[in-house]
């Protein structure tokens, strides 16, 4: 028997089998959600006998699930075993697609610690089979390098941007096939469980679980990228909508300006606040006169977010300065009617402009306090990213670890 068969209803239909194994889920998810326990303190927790958790205990160790850590010091009589998860296990897989042509993959055991981690490898994923299998070896060249069996590896959840619907295994931006589920697809080629995933709502849920969020259960987190889009989680849960469509921030419907969003639309937030709409106002400010320190290319051009970023953390560059100041105000502004909507805990800035900390962060702090309503800005705290460039990839881990979870409490 294998840790991966305890997520598994059992085989045997017996209710004997079916308590015990409904009982090794139990103390599982005892011991990974509150800590290590002795036999007594599970007894009394989980309203089972002592027979019956020592029996499951037992079986546990046999499998390795679960380690004897010795005996605790107590105040007199036999002295008793404390016990915990095997951190080795389980794993779980995170695997990041970027937009701009990298991704990120990392490994997480079953006690949260990141046991390997490789950020932003260039690589480009197109619409192909050929680009689809180099992809998945990709993956599995990294598994196999990591040293850790893939037997042992729960599932893998893989970040996308654009529409992703979880539930259905389905990406409407990248990799579409109406014929089969690209969850489905992925599974396939690597051999594992897969879920997909919206890559603003991994990385929100990266910094809840390991990142800028401490007691906090009601939070949005910004991902001020490329594009803008918003994670959103209440009562600690990630909040997804109807078909896992929510947090598309970015396409609010705001201005009048005959501008067209990606998305075929026109006026769009993104149109004036993102990371293309940045690089499209710096190209026109130049065409205009005005000077930059950035690179251009033979057409007199920036073609790449991260030049601009790059110029004010590098050279302080007067013009993307000026730019990113303004649009954070923007954005600051935009985000205030949120604050008025949801009334959240936590703010928290991540994506690519996060790492410009106080350029980006005081102009957005200042539009708030402008624009939200005075007691519901006292309630809500703003923080920058913790985990940076590794938000989605632990996120994505993390999400594996709930949907195992989630098993334990659901069957």
């Amino acid at each position: 028997m294998k840790f991966k068969s305890l997520l598994e209803s059992s085989t045997d239909s017996s209710l004997s089998v079916q308590k015990l194994h409904f009982s090794k889920q139990q103390i599982i998810n005892r011991l990974l959600t509150l800590g290590n326990a002795t036999i007594l303190e599970l007894s009394n927790e989980l309203q089972m006998s002592i027979p019956t958790i020592t029996k499951v205990i037992n079986e546990l160790l046999e499998i390795n699930a679960v380690i004897d850590l010795g005996k605790i010091v107590n105040s007199g009589g036999r002295r008793p075993s404390l016990y915990s998860v095997n951190e080795t296990c389980a794993y779980f897989l995170g695997v990041e697609v970027k937009r701009d042509d990298f991704i990120s993959i990392g490994i997480q055991n079953i006690k949260s610690e990141i046991v390997g981690i490789e950020i932003e490898i260039p690589f480009v994923l197109v619409n192909t089979e050929e680009s689809i299998n180099a992809f998945c070896d990709k993956i599995n060249s990294f598994i196999a390098t990591s040293g850790v069996n893939k037997d042992l590896i729960i599932g893998a959840c893989v970040n996308f941007s654009g529409r992703i619907n979880s539930k259905e295994g389905y990406s409407h931006n990248i990799l579409y096939n109406e014929n089969k589920p690209l969850a489905e697809v992925l599974a396939d080629k690597l051999a594992l469980k897969v879920w997909i995933e919206n890559d603003t709502r991994a990385m929100a849920f990266g910094e809840y679980c390991h990142g800028a969020v401490d007691e906090e259960q009601n939070i949005l987190f910004l991902n001020y990228s490329w594009g803008v889009a918003i994670g959103i989680i209440t009562g600690g849960k990630l909040y997804y909508g109807k078909s896992g469509y929510s947090g598309e921030f970015g396409h609010f419907n705001l201005f009048d300006n005959d501008l067209t969003c990606h998305c075929g639309k026109m006026g769009c937030l993104e149109t004036e606040i993102s990371g293309w709409s940045l690089i499209e106002q710096l190209n026109q400010a130049v065409k205009e006169g005005k000077k930059t320190t950035i690179p251009l290319n033979d057409k007199n051009q920036c073609t790449n977010h991260q030049s601009i970023i790059a110029g004010v953390l590098n050279n302080e560059d007067n013009l993307c300065i000026e730019l990113i100041t303004n649009q954070s105000e923007k954005i600051g502004r935009y985000l205030s009617g949120l604050l008025n909507i949801f009334n959240p805990d936590l703010l928290v800035i991540g994506g690519d402009f996060a790492k410009l900390g106080d350029y980006v962060l005081l102009p957005i702090q200042a539009a708030l306090k402008k624009h939200t309503l005075g007691l519901l800005n006292k309630d809500v705290k703003l923080k920058k990213s913790v985990l940076g460039s590794k938000a989605g990839v632990i996120g994505a881990c993390y999400i594996v670890k709930e949907k195992m979870l989630h098993s334990f409490v659901n069957g």
